[in-house]
């Protein structure tokens, strides 16, 4: 898999993590089959790190506000 796969690239952040929520409850629950736990596991990781881009943008725009540029507007966060 590629974490640049589109459909989890189109993802805002709260929807990534919503979904990355309910993986981790449906691997906690230990009741998947070997190959869906597996498939989850893999869509996770992705999502985990389409989260921690997004974070990461988060936090460089709010820098960058902080140190007084306004070209990075918090509209610009989507």
């Amino acid at each position: 898999m590629s974490d640049s796969l589109p459909e989890i690239a189109s993802l805002s952040f709260e929807a990534a993590l919503a979904e990355l929520e309910g993986i981790v409850k449906r691997l906690e629950g230990g009741q998947a089959k070997l190959e869906d736990a597996i498939a989850d596991y893999e869509r996770g990781a992705l999502l985990r790190r389409h989260c921690e881009g997004k974070l990461a943008e988060a936090e460089a725009k709010v820098q960058a506000i902080v140190a007084g540029n306004t070209a990075a507007a918090p509209r610009d966060l989507d």
